[in-house]
């Protein structure tokens, strides 16, 4: 299961992994969440968030991560804001902050603002959050602590302070200038160190239970009512948040997609081929959810194994080294795997489909006259040297042979250890049709005189 829990003053994640084992993010800000989406986890939890010092996390990319499928919910702070403003489009909101705020008990996003260390400390807060002001007021005046007038005074006393003042000294101080009852005072300042409530981690702590439980009955990827609207405004931000990068060690960082994206440009032709090879990947593995597909644990084992044989990864010191290369962790391989293989599902179960569509392809990248005349060619020339349906023995070689002249003298690579794989890999029905189209290139080479001299051959 894989759950991302936003995060900070609120609750640390010491405190949240005893009730989530989830990987806990610093404060969500804009973008956050959009980057945390392309790692599809299954549900995404927002307790706190930035909202004055840098760009607060957009509606727009909550909502893009529920149409992929993802279920968000909020609580306790900047997530019980989002959850309420997004609730009719199905973020799911927990606590009594969310329902005070959706039932319109509160308004104002002040209320659960709080002053804070920077991460070093742990994002330990420096003032109180006036729901909490608020719920350890209620609590107090229901243990007899103090009374509704002393209420009223130290709740309004406390809102007409700006957030980063809000604490109980600064408060008790101006409610002793104001001349409010010091008995009361006292016993408040007395009741305060087991009696002060903290709402926001109550709540943040429900959403985690509520999680944990939802999420251990396996649902359903989420489905939405709404359809998402690609505007250039969004596609302007989603370019501009890039991409989480976990390299497994230190602590999740932020890489800006364009920079990585201006090396690969710089290589010319090579960006094209690549955005159009994403784009087919990201519409492949999306067209797999659209035909219910499931990644089942023997279809994701059997994927592995061949991904790591076609690329020579054949120990586990090859794979281990090959993930660090291309930043790839634990959770995020296996993602890439799960990917990899609805790639390859979607490819066999639309095979005929993508098959149709190839000669217009090669027309677009200028290939398809040059490939055409040359298998016209060479169904000449092997027929007028009586090759039809030619065999070993007209070759002269051995079945090993064979395939050596193939990949090591016309593809200059080794001999792939699983030839049966390779041979699917590249649309091949079988093994022999591989072979069978191995030997008319070899004989059309020989006929050409354009086959390389290689004496290991003979």
């Amino acid at each position: 299961m894989s759950v991302y829990i936003f995060t900070g003053p609120t609750l640390s994640p010491e405190e949240g992994r005893a009730e989530l084992d989830a990987t806990y993010l610093p404060p969500v800000s804009q973008g956050d969440v959009y980057r945390a989406s392309l790692d599809h986890p299954q549900a995404i939890g927002i307790i706190d968030g930035y909202f004055e010092c840098v760009p607060a996390v957009w509606h727009k990319e909550i909502l893009w991560a529920m149409t992929e499928g993802i279920h968000v919910y909020g609580s306790a702070s900047m997530g019980a804001l989002r959850a309420v403003e997004l609730a009719a489009f199905g973020m799911e909101g927990v606590g009594a902050v969310f329902e005070a705020y959706r039932d319109g008990m509160l308004e104002d996003d002040d209320e659960v603002a709080v002053a804070h260390g920077p991460a070093e400390t742990g994002y330990r807060p420096v003032s109180v959050a006036m729901v909490n002001i608020r719920f350890t007021l209620s609590a107090a005046l229901k243990a007899r602590v103090i009374s509704p007038a002393t209420r009223v005074a130290l709740e309004r006393i406390g809102k007409s302070l700006l957030y980063p003042d809000r604490t109980f000294p600064r408060i008790l101080a101006d409610a002793t200038d104001e001349g409010i009852p010091a008995g009361e005072l006292q016993a408040f300042r007395d009741w305060l160190p087991h009696g002060e409530v903290n709402q926001k981690k109550t709540d943040a702590l429900a959403m985690l239970r509520v999680m944990r439980r939802q999420l251990a009955e396996n649902p359903e990827r989420k489905r939405v009512a709404y359809s998402f609207e690609y505007t250039d405004m969004w596609e302007h931000a989603r370019r501009d948040a890039g991409q989480f990068e976990r390299d497994g060690i230190g602590p999740t960082r932020t890489v800006v997609q364009e920079k990585l994206l201006d090396e690969l440009r710089l290589d010319g032709e090579s960006y094209v081929r690549a955005r159009q090879g994403a784009l087919l990947r990201f519409l492949a593995v999306e067209r797999t959810w659209t035909l219910g597909v499931s990644v089942t644990p023997e279809i994701l084992d059997a994927t592995t194994q061949m991904f790591q044989r076609e690329r020579g990864l054949l120990e586990p010191t090859h794979v281990e080294r090959w993930r660090e290369e291309q930043h790839l962790d634990g959770e995020r391989f296996t993602r890439f795997l799960e990917d990899e293989t609805r790639l390859r599902q979607v490819e066999e179960l639309e095979e005929q489909e993508v098959a149709s569509y190839l000669p217009d392809h090669l027309r677009a990248i200028g290939e398809y006259g040059r490939l055409l005349a040359r298998a016209r060619d060479k169904q000449r020339v092997l027929e007028s040297s009586g090759f039809q349906n030619p065999d070993l023995t007209d070759a002269g070689l051995t079945e090993d042979q064979l395939l050596l002249w193939y990949f090591e003298t016309r593809l200059g690579r080794p001999v792939v250890p699983d030839v049966r794989g390779y041979a699917r890999s590249l649309g091949f029905e079988d093994e022999d049709a591989f072979r069978r189209a191995v030997l008319r290139e070899f004989l059309y080479s020989v006929r050409k005189g354009s086959l390389p001299t290689d004496d290991n051959l003979h």
